[in-house]
């Protein structure tokens, strides 16, 4: 190793240890928040598999044992609790009301004495191994071969990889603001990616990125989403009891920083945001080139139009150019009371009551209908959100 890389790799320590600092502090922040009753109200679950990097939650349900079966994918950013905030936002418990049954791919941050995820852990693992893992411990558990994935934002690229990469095991996909075309249609963060050096030495040096440190460069590439639509949205919502528990909780939510393998940035950044290589289907993996000819699950895609950070740019072209057979568009237009509009679709009150019945209707549309479906409560039932 020669002075210069000896200087970079201290350089990268330097900054690693400052963020895991401010990981730490904004994780005592956030337990301040959830000492005062803002934590998440998660529905009950069993692990029924765990290695480094992932635990796979099997939710509690009284579903019929031929119901489908859905495995949600998360982002691997914050805690995945975001699915289930609280018992009336929760996609789980939604997911549940409607006769499915649901398990999780809960994924170990890098660092976490419970399994934490390898620092090495890529792409590769990330959109085949641990996943096929969750499919495996699934048909152990319940013996069902197939799943449905819903998944959202970052997960929703590993989600569509999988089912890119093994077609057989996904009986549908829903894909919830998932970037899966990058290049200049990245939305903010094209800009900041444009210009940031090479990240795979980055990546290697850093040997797991902090959190905070991701936060930081997201809240600069898109001050509008991650700043100010924060603190209309908060303004928006003080009156509304409702909708201010659910921007606390969003808020507390915010707090619990994970980080992420420097080896899955690396890759996220070079593979995909910059080399676009899933969309152009040079993405290698598994001993073959994947894009979306390769995808022929049925597919549902959710954009919001307002978006800037996920931009209908990024996802449309794949969506159009999938050889899945069926296909569906649902729009979202975001919720007052959500803090992020990003996770709107998950905890929002619109969301809950138009967006969820309609991807539940497209499920039922296409076959996948549990075999004894309950009602949604009438709280948050309502039309299905158009096309």
């Amino acid at each position: 190793m020669n002075h210069m890389d000896r200087l970079r790799r201290l350089c990268a320590q330097q900054i690693r240890t400052a963020f895991e600092r401010l990981d730490r502090l904004r994780r005592r922040q956030g337990e301040l928040l959830e000492s005062s009753g803002l934590g998440p109200l998660e529905a009950p679950y069993r692990i029924i598999h765990a290695e480094p990097g992932l635990r796979v939650r099997r939710y509690l349900d009284d579903a019929a044992p031929d119901s489908p079966m859905l495995l949600i994918v998360p982002a691997p950013i914050k805690r995945p609790y975001i699915w289930d905030l609280a018992p009336a936002i929760s996609v789980v418990r939604r997911c549940l009301e409607n006769g499915m049954r649901v398990c999780m791919a809960e994924w170990m941050p890098s660092g976490d004495a419970e399994g934490g995820a390898d620092e090495g852990a890529g792409l590769a693992d990330y959109g085949s191994r641990l996943l096929e893992a969750c499919f495996d411990a699934i048909e152990r558990d319940s013996g069902d071969t197939g799943a449905v994935l819903a998944a959202h934002s970052l997960g929703g690229v590993f989600a569509a990889i999988f089912s890119c990469s093994h077609p057989r095991r996904v009986r549908a996909l829903v894909l919830l603001e998932s970037p899966l075309h990058f290049g200049t249609d990245a939305g903010d963060f094209a800009p900041l990616v444009a210009a940031a050096p090479d990240t795979q030495p980055i990546g290697r040096a850093l040997a797991s990125v902090p959190g905070s440190l991701l936060s930081l460069a997201a809240g600069a590439a898109a001050p509008r989403a991650f700043q100010w639509e924060r603190g209309i949205d908060w303004s928006l919502s003080i009156m509304h009891p409702a909708t201010l528990d659910t921007c606390a909780r969003v808020e507390r939510w915010t707090y619990d920083e994970s980080p992420l393998p420097g080896t899955l940035f690396a890759d996220v950044v070079e593979l995909l945001y910059r080399q676009d290589r899933l969309m152009a289907g040079t993405l290698y993996m598994d001993g073959r080139c994947l894009g979306p000819k390769n995808l022929r699950a049925p597919l549902l895609n959710v954009v919001d139009p307002r978006s800037t950070v996920i931009p209908p740019a990024s996802i449309l072209p794949f969506h159009e150019a999938a050889a899945s057979e069926v296909k569906r568009i649902l729009r979202y237009d975001g919720d007052i009371g959500v803090g992020l509009q990003h996770v709107g679709v998950l905890v929002g009150s619109r969301a809950h009551a138009q967006l969820w019945p309609a991807i539940f209707d497209w499920l039922a549309a296409i076959g996948i209908k549990p075999a004894n479906r309950r009602a949604t409560p009438a709280a948050v039932r309502a039309p299905s959100a158009a096309a």
